[in-house]
This record gives C-alpha cells, structure tokens and sequence, in this order.
C-alpha cells in the first residue's frame, strides 16, 4: 500500500463521518418540525425582534471571536433572548477573558454566560458526538410532549448539555431530567430564563389566538 492510498483512505472516511452526521442533523430537524402536532404548541417565546437580534449577536460574535483566538481556541456563540452563552476551548485565562469583552461589546447583549474551559482544543469525534447528543435531546422533547420543544435550545460541547429558553420552574427541571437520561450526556447545565405559570398561560393563549383558524 504506497503513501497515496493510506492517505486517501482516513480521509474518505472522515468525509463519510461528517456527511452522515450532518444527514442525522438534519433529519432530526425535519422530526421536530413535523411532529408539532404532537407537542402542546412548539413555539419560540422570544419577539421577533429578539430573535432577530438573537441572530445578528450569534453572526457578530462568529466574525469577531476567531480572530481573537486562532488555532488555539475554538468558541461556540450561543445567543437566546440576548443572553450570550459561550462554550467550547481557550489556551489561558487571559484569553477567556478576552473573548467574553469582545462578546459583551456586541450590540444587543444583555448578559453573556462564559463557559469556556482552559484546554486543548476538542476533536472533529467529540464535535460529531455532540451533534448526535442535541438531536437525541431535541427529539427526547417532542416525544415526551408535556414541553414546549421549540422554546428550548439544546447546546451540547464535550458531552456537557446547556439547556437555554424561557421556560416556568416546572418545564426546566423537566427537561433537565428528560436530558439526563440521554446515553453520552455527562453533565447539564440550566442556562434558563424563568417565566411564571401564568406568563405561560397568557403566552399560550397568544399563541392560540394568533394561529390562523
């Protein structure tokens, strides 16, 4: 077997990898859209200019960050409600801090949440393994159908679960319990934005009341 082949080999096999990955990734998008008949309501409890801005944060963030941390960091920008949660791999504490000023910056930012950890950058295989674990959460959620599945954002960065939405007491600890459950998970974390039962009930009522009869 010359070089050329052993080369060509690994490589072909890691593109199979990412390929399927993303196919499953997908695919649970697809189940969790369609299966919002079987939910309560499956709706996003933000504004609409909030997710608007939710998504021009997270775009702001991911061209600004790199540039801070190169090839010795790898950072993950979530942003829910215009709450920042960073996760992923930093070199040193100086540059931990230096990502989260330069996410505090972004305009729109009410809070940021810095977990990064101070370690080697992860693997492409821890990176597919998350990816797996948040389409096993997401799909756990519509299949219990006591949760709202889409007020729900699942964040998953080495087996560690972040779990971010506006949600009451009741549904976080629920879906945090449902997520524990899930093989591969190791840890979860409650990044939530607490709502009474009432909100809930007047935000259910909204939500009825605006869906074409």
């Amino acid at each position: 077997m010359n070089n050329r082949t052993r080369f060509t080999r690994p490589a072909a096999k890691a593109l199979l990898c990412a390929a399927m990955v993303a196919s499953l990734a997908g695919c649970v998008e697809m189940a969790v859209g369609s299966a919002v008949l079987g939910t309560l309501a499956a709706t996003d409890r933000r504004t609409f200019g909030a997710q608007t801005e939710d998504k021009a944060i997270v775009f702001k963030g991911e061209t600004r960050i790199p540039s801070l941390v190169g090839n010795a960091g790898h950072v993950n920008v979530t942003s829910f409600n215009r709450k920042v949660l960073l996760t992923g791999e930093v070199r040193d504490e100086q540059m931990k801090a230096a990502v989260e000023r330069e996410a505090t910056a972004i305009e729109g930012v009410q809070s940021v949440v810095n977990d990064l950890e101070i370690m080697p950058v992860s693997s492409f295989g821890s990176r597919s393994n998350d990816t797996l674990i948040t389409g096993k959460v997401k799909a756990a959620f519509v299949d219990a159908k006591d949760l709202y599945a889409n007020s729900i954002k699942v964040v998953t960065e080495r087996g560690v679960v972040y779990l971010m939405g506006r949600v009451t007491e009741r549904e976080g600890q629920r879906a945090a319990d449902i997520t524990r459950g899930i093989g591969g998970v190791t840890k979860v974390v409650k990044v939530f934005e607490y709502i009474s039962e009432d909100d809930l009930r007047q935000l259910t009522r909204s939500a009825d009341t605006s869906q074409p009869k």
